[in-house]
């Protein structure tokens, strides 16, 4: 389904997906939190579809806004190709031959060492000016973006309070995207899609632009907007109905589960392709 159609019309059931275009797909790349994980947990029935899907010869590839911390250990632990962290900031995979986490940064160490300290006094001011808001419980493990709890740890803020800490970091020349517990903002131009791009080209050897009609990716939020935008094929677990009006270009299909039973339901889906 073109952009265009999208929408104007909407994401359509992932039932209806054509079964020509169901057979083709060769890879999953999947948002975490509120796609695979459901009210803030990864379910067993959640994992078993992430090992599933790679056990039927699919590439796995979560793309989160997750921390470095977390994504060492993801690439290690979990059963997939390699993460994208950090809105796009980088890729990490495992070599279990080499036993040996490779890792990709978009931007070095010292550009990297200069603006942690930089996002740190933003954090700051934000949290003094919005009441409410938090530093997220896994700031710690962050190599290049701050990002602001709304809803993870601390009661859900209103609309308007997320508004004014996106506006608040757009205001210091950051780059902010809302996920469905965070507000994410750091200094740059790179993105989810960027990212995935150079992770599959570098790491798996795959030109997505000449194959992006044979991957889904999976979210639920605005901060997944590029990835709905670029994927013919893209997905959206049925939460995502809350955030449409704030995504330009709806993912293609939708399915009937919310969160992680709808990961699970996009994944039976495919494997039984």
């Amino acid at each position: 389904m073109s952009a265009p159609a999208r929408e104007a019309a909407g994401p359509r059931p992932l039932a209806a997906m054509p079964e020509a275009s169901r057979r083709a797909i060769r890879g999953v790349l999947t948002d975490i939190d509120d796609t695979l994980t459901t009210d803030g947990r990864l379910t067993p029935e959640a994992y078993a579809a992430l090992a599933g899907l790679k056990g039927a010869g699919l590439f796995v590839v979560p793309i989160t806004g997750r921390p470095a911390g977390w994504c060492d250990h993801i690439a290690r632990m979990w059963p997939v190709d390699g993460v994208v962290g950090e809105n796009g900031a980088f890729w990490m995979r495992y070599d279990a031959g080499r036993r040996k986490l490779v890792r990709r940064f978009g931007i070095g160490e010292d550009e990297r060492r200069a603006n942690r300290a930089r996002l740190a006094a933003v954090g700051e001011r934000i949290v003094a000016a919005v009441p409410g808001c938090a530093l997220a419980s896994d700031q710690q493990y962050r190599e290049t973006d701050l990002a602001i709890d709304f809803r993870e740890d601390v009661p859900p803020l209103p609309r308007e309070s997320v508004d004014r800490i996106v506006a608040m970091m757009e205001a210091e020349g950051m780059t902010a995207k809302v996920s469905s517990i965070h507000v994410n903002g750091w200094f740059g131009r790179y993105d989810k899609l960027g990212m995935t791009r150079t992770f599959l080209a570098e790491a798996l050897d795959i030109d997505l632009d000449a194959e992006r009609e044979r991957f889904v990716f999976a979210g639920d939020s605005p901060n997944d907007a590029p990835m709905f935008a670029y994927f013919p094929n893209s997905v959206g677990v049925a939460n995502v109905r809350a955030f449409l009006d704030r995504i330009a270009t709806p993912p293609a299909w939708i399915t009937e589960s919310q969160a992680g039973a709808g990961f699970v339901e996009l994944a039976r889906f495919l494997v039984g392709a």
